[in-house]
């Protein structure tokens, strides 16, 4: 399988890709928690093509997604200057989303996507993303640093998850 992690712009194409991998994330992370026709209609009514792209033609905001054999599995959005109360201030904070199909979710997906989003966030304080209790990625990204910094709630239908959070350049 060939593997690779690119930035993506705000473009049709890209956008398309970015859809296929949340349609598929959404249910596979909340099928077992949630009606299978509640997340129809959030996908239906709720995954918005061109507010998608003018939130990726933010020049704050970045997108990498991932590939196996051309086909999309993951994706990263990097959030520049997104904040979370319990980050202190005058820290240089980014928000990021991490997501890889459960079916292409390999060490070597994770490798692949985390080293992408990694070397693009090289410039901030801190990293922190609000991941579901019960995403598998957390565990993975606790196994690179981050820490439990609050417990929230996360996603479409506002399940238990957390705020992790990884200090990158200490000041």
């Amino acid at each position: 399988m060939d593997i690779i992690s690119k930035f993506t712009v705000g473009s049709e194409e890209g956008i398309s890709d970015l859809i296929t991998i949340i349609d598929s994330s959404i249910y596979s992370l909340h099928r077992e928690l949630v009606n299978e026709e509640d997340i129809k209609k959030y996908i239906h009514h709720e995954i918005d093509p061109r507010k998608m792209i003018n939130d990726l033609n933010d020049l704050s905001n970045q997108l990498i997604i991932m590939y196996a054999d051309q086909k999309p599995i993951g994706y990263s959005v990097i959030k520049s200057g997104s904040l979370h109360p319990g980050i202190p201030e005058g820290k240089r904070a980014t928000e990021i989303s991490f997501v890889i199909l459960s079916e292409f979710d390999t060490p070597e997906t994770r490798q692949s996507l985390w080293k992408k989003c990694r070397s693009a966030v090289s410039f901030t304080d801190v990293i922190w993303i609000n991941i579901l209790d019960h995403d598998p990625l957390a565990d993975f990204l606790k196994e690179y640093g981050f820490v439990v910094a609050d417990s929230s709630k996360a996603g479409p239908f506002q399940l238990p998850s957390h705020i992790l959070e990884l200090e990158i350049n200490k000041s």
